[in-house]
């Protein structure tokens, strides 16, 4: 048998060969991350291992940059295996002594695990479940560019309209956000009459609001302390960064029908579990991938990174263990959202959060502790599929 290991990285890769005795064949052989480059590998490892069922290939899960080649060499019909960067860094401390981090090191270091065989795999989940994944994580980079959107017009408002925040409770509701627009400086509102901004907002409200916010809204104009000067250059920041916002709104909508008609398809019972609805069903689907890679729900809890990490030696052992946070993200943020509803909507998990409360712990703390229980109920509901019921304490 051989087995040949890739370094993955944006522009090239470094692959390396060994045989099953751990000599290598060939070393740190760099080819670009294009069809070309892939091809070139492969005529390396034919040069070397005409039969192709004597090689395996291993390669780590180095942010999204395998994907390309690892579904090239799929198609070329080649043994593929996938490694979490985690593990390829346990495996260098256990058989380097001296610290050396290169990329032809570390492509023999993945071809030697490969040939040992203590490694698990990262599986490359199915479509839609990748697809939730993509979808999931560009949403979560919408929202929180509208987010940042709003500290700017916050920015902007604290210097030309400081008075605006005491006349709306919510600054970036429909009615608010179409004021502004409208006018867009205390000086141009100042230009309408009572009556005109009456009329605009019971049109926008839909008559929740009236005359006495219109009333407001002009003495706080005729009164404001904000900036006189630049206000041509304050008005057109303020327009073009809701307009922005308008428009990322609408493609986080029509994102989310993207993720809705997915979740659809799959009919999973992981929305029935309290906390978790379409959206971050989806979220904790895509990044926890096909269950069936888990034997247990420690191990999910270990793979969101909501695991205490241990710190040990000799006669020490620490008592203020923190989160092990690894792995992603994305996963993480979602128990914890999920989290928070259940901790005082599920009738057992609220219990077994007052119970944490009860013994002095933070409400981060127990939140997190409620985290790890719904990893538990997320592996049990996905692996029976099944839905969740609800229990009491």
């Amino acid at each position: 048998m051989y087995y040949v290991g890739i370094d993955v990285g944006k522009n090239n890769h470094v692959a390396s060969m060994m045989d099953a005795s751990r000599k290598p064949v060939f070393k740190a052989f760099a080819f670009a991350n294009t069809r070309e480059g892939a091809e070139s590998l492969l005529e390396k490892i034919q040069l070397h291992a005409p039969d192709q069922a004597q090689i395996e290939i291993g390669m780590e899960a180095t942010g999204h940059y395998w994907l390309a080649l690892y579904s090239f060499l799929f198609d070329a019909g080649y043994v593929l295996h996938v490694i979490n960067p985690i593990q390829t860094d346990g495996w260098r401390k256990g058989v380097e002594i001296r610290k050396r981090k290169t990329d032809d090191i570390d492509s023999l270091l993945i071809a030697d695990l490969i040939r040992y065989g203590g490694f698990v795999e990262t599986k490359l989940t199915d479509e839609s479940l990748l697809s939730l994944r993509t979808l999931t994580r560009f949403r979560s980079y919408q929202v929180d560019s509208i987010a940042d959107l709003k500290r700017k017009v916050i920015c902007v408002l604290d210097q030309v309209f400081p008075e605006y925040e005491s006349v709306f409770s919510e600054v970036f509701g429909t009615t608010s956000k179409e004021v502004l627009l409208t006018y867009s400086t205390p000086a141009e509102l100042e230009s309408v009459s009572v009556e005109q901004l009456t009329e605009l907002l019971t049109g926008l409200s839909r008559r929740k609001c009236g005359a006495a916010q219109a009333q407001r809204l002009s003495h706080a104009a005729a009164h404001s302390f904000g900036v006189t000067f630049c206000r041509d250059t304050f008005s057109f920041q303020l327009r073009s960064l809701l307009e922005q916002m308008n428009f990322i709104e609408q493609q986080v909508a029509d994102t989310e029908r993207q993720i809705k008609a997915i979740m659809d398809t799959l009919a999973s019972p992981i929305t029935t579990i309290t906390g978790i609805g379409p959206v971050l069903g989806a979220v904790i689907l895509g990044e926890f991938g096909d269950i069936s890679r888990f034997d247990s729900g420690s191990k999910l809890v270990a793979f969101a990174g909501i695991d205490a990490s241990v710190s040990q030696s000799g006669q020490y052992e620490s008592t203020n263990n923190r989160m092990s946070k690894r792995g992603s993200p994305y996963l993480r943020r979602a128990l914890y959202q999920a989290a928070m509803v259940a901790a005082f909507h599920d009738p057992e998990l609220s219990a077994f959060y007052q119970k944490k409360r009860a013994e002095g712990k933070h409400h981060s703390v127990c939140v997190g502790a409620v985290a790890r229980k719904l990893c538990y109920i997320i592996f049990a509901v996905l692996k029976e599929n099944r839905p969740y019921v609800k229990r009491q304490p």
